[in-house]
């Protein structure tokens, strides 16, 4: 049976916390959040934002990437931009918490929509992908002679 991600996200941290040789309050303090909601995502009780894994990555000293697909916010098949994609609105100080998580959401979306074999417009004049425009609407006078 393989561990649930969030399980193993803790489990992770766990071991890169004791290999960096800190204890839960050290890193607590070097990534800026309390001593408890650490202990709590270690033991996978909560699940953290991607700005909350990226304070955690640079408290450990590793790419907030890789807590990104132990978490399950980034699948490790994924194409390269989306890492950098991930990490920037990580690392947008100007986002709030929620708007981090909405922006990873509507990306993740988009990216799993392209994935998907698309259709045609029925219009057949919009690009792929684009909403194709509104027909005209048809004048009710009759055309003058």
């Amino acid at each position: 049976m393989t561990p649930t991600l969030k399980l193993d996200l803790g489990s992770y941290l766990r071991e890169q916390r004791r290999a960096a040789k800190l204890s839960l309050r050290q890193l607590s303090e070097l990534a800026g959040i309390s001593n408890p909601y650490l202990s709590q995502i270690e033991r996978g009780l909560k699940k953290p934002s991607a700005e909350i894994l990226q304070q955690i990555a640079r408290g450990l000293e590793v790419s907030a990437e890789s807590l990104y697909v132990r978490a399950g916010i980034l699948d490790e098949s994924s194409p390269t931009s989306a890492p950098s994609v991930l990490a920037a609105i990580a690392a947008d100080s100007r986002l709030t918490d929620r708007q981090r998580q909405v922006l990873v959401d509507v990306y993740r979306s988009f990216v799993d929509i392209a994935d998907e074999p698309r259709t045609a417009p029925a219009t057949g004049s919009a690009r792929d992908g684009d909403v194709a425009p509104a027909p005209a609407e048809q004048s009710t006078e009759t055309p003058k002679s």
